[in-house]
């Protein structure tokens, strides 16, 4: 199949640009790294509700639960930015939360307790995993910054495998995914971060791995839960933030799966580093 360079083109400017803002964000000031989380749930959660009126055309979630979601998400990240939510306040927050969700859904008028449901949907999905991924940067720059990157090398990896030795369908939600391609770039990716772990003077080497097995294992899984609700609602991509590539779900669809496994794991046994250098 000849390559078609308009869209080759396109699809390697926005790839660039995507990059480029993703590593600021990332390796720059804390403030950069939270003004990204907050876009990154912004752009998710729109495409999110956007896709449940497309499931749900008879049960529509109202506008002002998708508002009152996407503005208690962004609340909580103001808090933990600015500090003042502590470790014990992690608890107390995630809870007060959802009850207010609840309440507005139950006392509203009719219909609005199937846009709750929505709602906690999206507040789990979304807002949730990515509290913790900003919780990963207060631990160390380097777990984060890893994650993203062991998320790309596995889907690299995996397109690239599938690519050249896949057979074996993965899912029928995924017509394309392949066993092999799913578990060569499993494979590959704890390979890179043993590699990592081995020269990085900081954390154990298995660190790394567990990392980037939650990257593989709970990466793929959030891929085919986006791929399920685009199916569901008979979309080819989630929103086209990114020309060529689809949009913000479709690009974090993986981050938001793995990071609550990975802040698990790094919570309990990742020490916070007093060092921004890894």
């Amino acid at each position: 199949m000849a390559l078609h360079l308009p869209t080759f083109f396109t699809r390697l400017g926005s790839a660039v640009v995507f990059s480029a803002i993703m590593m600021v964000g990332l390796l720059w000031e804390v403030w950069a790294f939270w003004a990204l989380t907050v876009l990154i749930q912004v752009l998710c959660m729109r495409e999110y509700f956007r896709l449940m009126r497309k499931i749900f055309p008879d049960n529509k979630p109202h506008r002002w639960m998708e508002a009152a979601v996407q503005f208690l998400g962004v609340g909580l990240m103001v808090l933990f930015g600015l500090g003042i939510a502590d470790e014990g306040f992690y608890l107390p927050a995630l809870l007060f939360v959802p009850t207010i969700i609840l309440l507005g859904g139950v006392l509203g008028k009719r219909g609005s307790l199937h846009s709750t449901f929505q709602a906690f949907g999206g507040l789990f999905y979304i807002a949730v995993p990515l509290l913790l991924f900003f919780g990963l940067r207060t631990i160390s720059i380097a777990i984060p910054l890893a994650l993203v990157l062991m998320i790309w090398m596995n889907d690299t990896m995996a397109y690239l495998v599938g690519s050249f030795i896949g057979k074996t369908p993965f899912s029928k939600i995924s017509p394309k995914k392949t066993w092999e391609g799913t578990i060569g770039g499993a494979i590959l990716t704890i390979v890179g971060a043993a590699i990592w772990g081995y020269y990085s003077p900081y954390y154990k080497v298995q660190d790394w791995m567990m990392l980037a097995l939650c990257a593989a294992i709970a990466g793929t899984a959030g891929d085919l839960l986006e791929s399920k609700l685009k199916r569901m609602a008979d979309v080819k991509d989630s929103g086209t933030m990114m020309p060529g590539h689809g949009g913000a779900l479709d690009r974090f669809d993986s981050l938001l799966v793995a990071t609550p496994f990975a802040f698990c794991y790094a919570y309990v046994f990742m020490p916070p580093l007093l060092l921004e250098i890894f």
